[in-house]
């Protein structure tokens, strides 16, 4: 089970000429794997859209609107995995499915496993750090400024990166 205290959610996004970043802060999520036999590994993770943060109210409450998120309409954001398939020493590709928006659409995520470990309560605690880059308009996400100079205010390419430290069911 993903432990929420250790665990983040975040991602970056072209804003003008710098990529602006965010988080979600409020997440669940389960995952299996197993190093050494890979084909019962899996992935479960819900996010609440809501929860978005960019440390900027105004602009949140712009990301939660219908002009993006709409997280009254689409509350959650969620990922299921199909496969999880190995990429060398300690890396791993997890296939699966990205929901957000109400478009559900094929993600891989590049994933490096951080190790395995008890922690001082007796707990097995495993780690993942995972990336992947998606097109926010594959997702609905259409809203944009034209620049008087030429160009966008937003881009398209978002880049997704979770951090996730699970605690093993005893």
């Amino acid at each position: 089970t993903v432990d929420k205290d250790h665990s983040h959610v975040g991602f970056t996004v072209k804003h003008i000429v710098s990529k602006v970043p965010g988080e979600f802060n409020t997440f669940d999520g389960t995952f299996k794997f197993d190093e050494k036999d890979l084909k019962d590994s899996k992935v479960s993770f819900t996010i609440q859209t809501a929860s978005l943060s960019t440390r900027n109210a105004k602009r949140d409450e712009h990301l939660k609107s219908p002009d993006f998120f709409d997280a009254k309409k689409f509350p959650t954001i969620t990922f299921v995995s199909k496969k999880v398939v190995s990429d060398g020493d300690k890396k791993y590709k997890i296939e699966g499915d990205l929901t957000l928006h109400g478009v559900t659409r094929p993600a891989t995520f590049s994933a490096e496993y951080m190790g395995t470990q008890k922690d001082p309560w007796g707990n097995t605690r495993s780690g993942f750090s995972a990336t992947t880059q998606i097109l926010r308009k594959d997702y609905g996400l259409t809203w944009n400024k034209v620049l008087d100079g030429g160009g966008l205010l937003i881009g398209d390419e978002v880049d997704i990166q979770v951090d996730v430290e699970g605690i093993q069911k005893k």
